[in-house]
């Protein structure tokens, strides 16, 4: 058994009393016969002693450590306190049911635990869509085991409207500085003519023909402006993407001829939902682009469309064999009126991303050697 850490510490100090008192009888008896070297030895056994009990009462404790209590609760709010506090409804699916985990899940669907009614779509895992409410919401899961899931809605009219308001804040701020930049040379301009027709300057026909190519410039940034701003709504419809392929390589043939090769890879049977008129509009303005950068590459210029359902989605794939896009043009090809031609617009990839945006889809550059933009929209 043994004694505990307190009974062995009022043993040792029992002791340690003990042989203090008998070195100091004993260094006494030294001193008075004349043994000095004798008293010195007892001096250091003394300290030595004194410096060991010490050590020995700063290792051992006078009480036990207090053990924490196994009940004790975990500091901070519980976990559903945090739940409520997320403004987005949170959704736990198990099976066939589903159960509200929060403040904003129980307040959509009128419920204070488990959804009385479900939408279908919340079981799909494939499903990234419901309707509910009036309001469109998307779906964001995250697995936890077979049948199992955590959901998360969110509501796609206000991130729409979020991002739309954006969108309307960077317009306006590019919209303010290409008009500035536009007008200032020409009010130089203007200047310059009004002093060289006071002067009867030979100089004057040179700086109006300038003038006129720099008001025909912003009326083209103009038109285009119009242009983003007035893209009205989708009306979609159902059509075979192969008849637009036709169209659209119809198109290629008059404007490029035999300059730029074009090859396309799109199933007959292939059936796509969405308003044609502006996807011909987006998907030719990929091609332009994709044949004028094949035109400045290094090989013979050549473009491939391709078109196929990847999963619900109906994507087209625009690749060209020109020298790519530079590391720091690849986050500023869909700004409005970015270009790097001396007569581009600027606008005909922002428009091809506003139109596969419109559509609940999105187009984007993929990070592959080859230069290929992909657009895809929902394919029903």
């Amino acid at each position: 058994m043994g004694f505990e850490a307190p009974a062995r510490r009022v043993v040792a100090i029992l002791l340690s009393g003990l042989m203090l008192t008998l070195f100091g009888g004993l260094m006494v008896v030294a001193w008075q016969n004349g043994m000095l070297g004798s008293m010195l030895g007892l001096g250091l056994g003394t300290g030595w002693l004194i410096g060991a009990i010490g050590w020995a009462a700063a290792r051992t404790p006078l009480l036990p450590p207090a053990p924490a209590p196994a009940d004790m609760a975990p500091r901070g709010p519980p976990l559903h306190a945090l739940f409520d506090q997320i403004p987005l409804p949170l959704l736990r699916i198990e099976g066939r049911s589903a159960r509200a985990l929060n403040r904003a899940g129980r307040t959509l669907f009128a419920t204070d635990d488990r959804l009385s009614s479900p939408p279908p779509a919340l079981f799909e895992p494939q499903e990234s869509r419901l309707r509910h409410e009036g309001r469109s919401w998307r779906i964001e899961r995250v697995e936890a085991g077979p049948e199992r899931a955590l959901a998360m809605l969110i509501d796609v009219e206000a991130e729409r409207s979020t991002a739309e308001a954006h969108a309307d804040s960077e317009m306006i701020d590019i919209l303010g500085h290409e008009l500035l930049n536009g007008l200032s040379p020409i009010v130089s301009l203007a200047d310059s003519a009004v002093m060289a027709a006071e002067r009867q300057d030979a100089r004057l026909h040179g700086i109006l023909a300038t003038l006129a190519r720099r008001i025909e410039g912003l009326e083209r940034f103009t038109r285009a402006y119009r242009t983003l701003a007035r893209l009205p709504d989708p009306v979609r419809n159902p059509f075979k993407v192969a008849e637009l392929a036709v169209d659209l390589a119809r198109l290629f043939e008059q404007r490029f001829g035999s300059e730029v090769a074009l090859s396309m890879a799109v199933p007959d049977g292939l059936i796509g939902q969405c308003d044609r008129d502006q996807m011909t509009q987006a998907l030719w303005a990929l091609l332009q682009n994709a044949a004028e950068a094949a035109l400045g590459g290094a090989v013979a210029p050549q473009v491939t469309l391709t078109a196929a359902m990847d999963g619900p989605s109906l994507r087209f794939a625009i690749t060209d064999s020109g020298g790519g896009v530079a590391g720091p043009e690849r986050a500023r090809i869909f700004r409005p009126f970015h270009t790097t031609k001396p007569d581009g617009s600027g606008i005909g990839l922002t428009l091809a991303r506003r139109i596969a945006r419109a559509h609940g889809g999105d187009l984007t550059l993929l990070p592959v050697a080859t230069t290929t933009f992909a657009l895809a929209i929902p394919g029903k």
